[in-house]
Parts: structure tokens; C-alpha cells; sequence
């Protein structure tokens, strides 16, 4: 009896484990069929895969379940799997491969990301639709980076050395840094109030988004300039204010030495034309205006080199070429003349004028160029040119032999009468007296006379001395300016000069001195 109960016992749960074994069976091949069934649950968690080489690496617990599932336990498995419910996956890891980032969509709701990260490893994202609404459990690790990153990012803004603050839609502060906070409560230390007030004068523009706006806070000596960034956003703006103080005295100081310059530049009687490195025309003065008679506007419009010069072309203010061509070679080799150094021309004008044009470069590739009116120098030049011809034509009809010296001993000036006396011509003392004392004649007392006098400084002095055309009387006489006049004459006749030897006496007698 026992016995039966028992065998009836054992071939009871032999069934019950076959009935088990086989719904188990079932299952996990229709689960393989549908492409593992995939449950909502699964995918509340973060559901990501890492693959290397197609290799699962490492993956959230979700995506652990899944992959239990996938046959291989591969990436290949796993798209596989998916198949069925997401179209177009055959090209999903050629478009991983080519763009390093791909994303496929089901009908259901099933969403597949992949990335491709460093190292030949691909990341795979699985997210449901239907899991948003069911709750979402976040990775601690990635609480705690985001609140570190947030962190970090509230301490950057707070320490900016600058006031940033946010305005919504409406145009009200919601929001600003430690830096705008301060000054807002320094400016209005007994009044608390949100929205936060405006501090800036003029409050910058909103309008034109990316436009620098520069503007105030203060008045008097404690007043502050900042450089305005606004960044529009679909919530509002955002705006930087940099404070610019040290910019805004530069500035200044460079209006205040530029001001300067153009008041010096405006009383010199010399046209100054400054050109930059790319010879656009930067600076000018009124008396280039009045010199080249080129208008203001043309001058104002800052033209090129070439074409300033091709307009004093036009007004007739360069010398005439011959064709234009030659007229542009010249005004090349100017330019280049000009920038390698200090270059300087004489510019005669077809209405009489001369100038003087001056080429000088300066740091930066800048080039100045200078206009002088020097037709009275040059006209006095020539008078007095024509005065020293004059004064020559005067000496050399002179009977007198003249010879002029400098402070120095050189030679400044011989008339014709001294010419043909004496037909060495000197370049010093020394030479003269060397000429003097002569080859063909002996030297007589009275040379002798005219040299002490020459080397010691006398101021008055004459004698008598054999030239070349016979006895000479000559008298020394100093001059201004350290200057020393010789003359040299034929005696007159009579008993004063009677008993003058004649060239070729060896020796003379002295000449009794007045």
C-alpha cells in the first residue's frame, strides 16, 4: 500500500517537472523569437552597453539582462535581438564607423545610440518611451559628478573679476554672480529688493545681440567704465560687464596726445601726409591743403598713395613727365625710396614753385611724407649765386693780385690778377708761400717779411718780393673772422722803386717799412 502511495508520489512530480521544464523551454525559445522580449522594466535604469571589438567590456545591470538573452552575447547579437523591432539596422555600425555616432528609432517607442569613444570602444544607449513615465533611477556616480561640475561652475562665476547677470524675457535681473550682488549693495546699502536693480549708465543695449557697449557706474572721481558682452538665449540674456578703466585712460591719454600733435601739426607751414603699411592716407594738416590745393574731402576719404599722387598729378603740383609711364616708375621708386630710408627730392613746379618732398618710414610699416615750399631759398640761393658772380667778375677786373685766406690757413678765394702772377694755384698757406718762394728767382728779404707776418698774426704788414712777372709789392691785412687778405701789385715808378733789382739779381735790398 505504502509502496503504491509512494510511486504514485514520485510520478506525480516526474510530471510537474516535465509540465515546468518544457513551459521553461518554450519560453526561452519564443523569447529568442520575438528578439528578447524586452521589458519596460529593464529600461527605467540607465540601459548601456559597452562593446570593444564587438565585445560586451562592461554594462548597467538592465543591460545585463538583455544581453543574458542576445545568443553570442556579442554586439552582433544584440542587433540581432533588436531586429525585429528597429528598422534599418543592417547600415547601424557602417554609420557608427563613418560619423563616429548613429541613432535608430522603432515604432514602439525603442530608441538604439551608439557613440564611438576612444580605443576602438562603442557605447550603446537603449531607451523606451514608455519608461519616462514610470520613474527613472539616477547613477549615484553621475549625481555626483554633476553636482561636482555644478560646484565647480558656481565658484568659477562667483570669483569672475566681473559683474554677469541674467535677464529674462521681460527685461528683469532674475539672476547675477557675487561680483554684481557686492556692488548692488554697496550702491543701495539700505534698500533690499528682487528683481535686482539695474547699475549700469546707460543700461546696455539689448537689441543687437554681440554688440560691446561701453558704459558707467558712479560719477565724479569714482567713476568706473565697463565693456558690455550681451549673449542673447531662448530664456532671456545674459550680460558680461568688463571693467575697461585702464582702457578708457589709454584712450584718453592717446586722444589727449593726438589733439596735441594735430594743434602742432595744423601751425607747421610744412605738408605733412602720414600713409599707413597698406599706404592708405591717416593723418593730415591744413598746410598739405594749402600747398598741393587737393580738397579736404578727397583728403578726408583716405586715399591710396598712387592716387594722392596721381591727383597732385591732376592739380599740376609734381614736376611734368615726359609720358605717364615714367610718371608712375617715378612715383614707385618715391615709395620704395621712401620706406627703405630717408629720401629727399626737389620738386620743380610748371608754376614756378619748388618743393622739397621728404620721404621718411616709420615703425609699423607707416610712411610720412613731408611737402616744403622752398622757392625763396631757392630764389635766394640763386641771388645769391648771382651776387658771388658779380663780386668774382668786381675782383677779377682788379689789377691787384688777391688772395684770400681762412682762419684755418686754406685757400678761400684768388682773383685773375693773382692768376696770371702767380700761375700755381694754392690750396693752403703752406702752398702759397712754397709758390712764392719759386724756382727761377731767389728769394728776397721781403718774402721772407710776408711770411712772419702771414705765421705770426700781424695785422698790418707790406714789403716788396720777386714774382714771376717781375718785383711785387704786396700788403697783408687781416679780416674778420680770422680772415687774412694778401695783395699783390707792381711798384710804381720812380725813386721809391728805382733801385729794384730785376728778375734774376741774386739779392735785393731791403725795403725800408712805412
Amino acid at each position: 500500500m505504502i509502496d503504491g502511495i509512494i510511486a504514485a508520489l514520485i510520478a506525480f512530480f516526474a510530471a510537474f517537472a516535465a509540465v515546468v521544464g518544457a513551459i521553461w523551454a518554450i519560453g526561452r525559445w519564443d523569447r529568442r523569437r520575438s528578439g528578447a522580449r524586452l521589458r519596460v522594466d529593464d529600461l527605467i535604469e540607465p540601459c548601456v552597453f559597452l562593446f570593444r571589438q564587438g565585445k560586451l567590456i562592461d554594462a548597467t545591470a538592465p543591460a545585463r539582462r538583455i544581453m543574458a538573452g542576445c545568443p553570442g552575447g556579442d554586439l552582433t547579437g544584440l542587433l540581432g535581438s533588436l531586429a525585429p523591432r528597429i528598422d534599418r539596422l543592417p547600415d547601424f555600425l557602417a554609420e557608427v564607423e563613418d560619423k563616429g555616432f548613429a541613432v535608430r528609432h522603432a515604432e514602439a517607442g525603442l530608441r538604439i545610440e551608439a557613440r564611438q569613444l576612444q580605443g576602438d570602444t562603442l557605447r550603446v544607449v537603449l531607451t523606451e518611451a514608455g519608461a519616462e513615465q514610470t520613474g527613472q533611477v539616477v547613477d549615484n556616480l553621475s549625481l555626483n559628478a554633476m553636482q561636482d561640475e555644478l560646484l565647480m561652475l558656481r565658484r568659477v562665476v562667483d570669483s569672475a573679476p566681473m559683474m554677469i547677470w541674467h535677464r529674462d524675457r521681460e527685461g528683469r535681473i532674475g539672476w547675477a554672480n557675487t561680483a554684481f550682488i557686492r556692488e548692488a549693495e554697496t550702491r543701495f546699502p539700505d534698500e533690499s529688493r528682487w528683481p535686482l536693480p539695474e547699475l549700469l549708465t546707460p543700461e546696455p543695449e539689448r537689441a543687437r545681440p554681440g554688440r560691446i557697449r561701453r558704459a558707467t557706474i558712479g560719477e565724479g572721481d569714482g567713476l568706473r567704465w565697463f565693456d558690455c558682452h550681451e549673449a542673447q538665449s531662448d530664456d532671456g540674456s545674459t550680460v558680461y560687464a568688463l571693467p575697461a578703466d585702464a582702457e578708457v585712460r589709454a584712450e584718453n591719454s592717446l586722444r589727449e596726445f593726438l589733439q596735441t600733435l594735430t594743434k602742432t601739426f595744423a601751425d607747421l607751414p610744412i605738408g605733412l601726409a602720414i600713409f599707413d603699411r597698406d599706404r592708405h592716407l591717416q593723418l593730415f594738416n591744413p598746410a598739405l591743403i594749402n600747398l598741393t590745393g587737393l580738397q579736404p574731402g578727397f583728403l578726408t576719404a583716405r586715399p591710396m598713395l598712387f592716387t594722392f599722387l596721381d591727383q597732385l598729378r591732376e592739380q599740376r603740383m609734381v614736376p611734368e613727365p615726359k609720358d605717364y609711364q615714367s610718371w608712375r616708375r617715378q612715383t614707385a621708386s618715391l615709395e620704395s625710396a621712401a620706406a627703405q630710408g630717408h629720401h629727399v627730392e626737389t620738386w620743380s613746379l610748371p608754376n614756378g614753385q619748388t618743393y622739397r618732398v621728404t620721404g621718411r618710414p616709420h615703425p609699423g610699416g607707416t610712411l610720412a611724407f613731408l611737402f616744403e615750399d622752398i622757392s625763396s631759398e631757392i630764389s635766394q640761393a640763386r641771388k645769391f649765386r648771382a651776387d658771388l658772380s658779380l663780386v668774382s667778375q668786381v675782383l677779377d677786373g682788379v689789377s691787384e693780385g688777391l688772395i684770400l685766406f681762412g682762419p684755418g690757413g686754406q685757400v678761400m678765394l684768388t682773383n685773375g690778377a693773382y692768376d696770371r702772377i702767380w700761375p700755381h694755384q694754392p690750396a693752403s698757406l703752406a702752398d702759397a708761400l712754397a709758390s712764392w718762394r719759386g724756382r727761377d728767382w731767389d728769394e728776397t728779404p721781403g718774402l721772407a717779411r710776408l711770411s712772419d707776418a702771414l705765421q705770426g698774426g700781424a695785422d698790418r704788414a707790406e714789403g716788396v718780393i720777386l714774382s714771376p712777372q717781375g718785383p711785387m709789392r704786396w700788403r697783408m691785412r687781416s679780416m674778420p673772422a680770422g680772415k687774412t687778405l694778401v695783395s699783390f701789385v707792381s711798384p710804381e715808378a720812380g725813386a721809391e722803386t728805382a733801385d729794384l733789382p730785376q728778375p734774376g739779381v741774386a739779392k735785393i735790398p731791403a725795403v725800408s717799412q712805412a
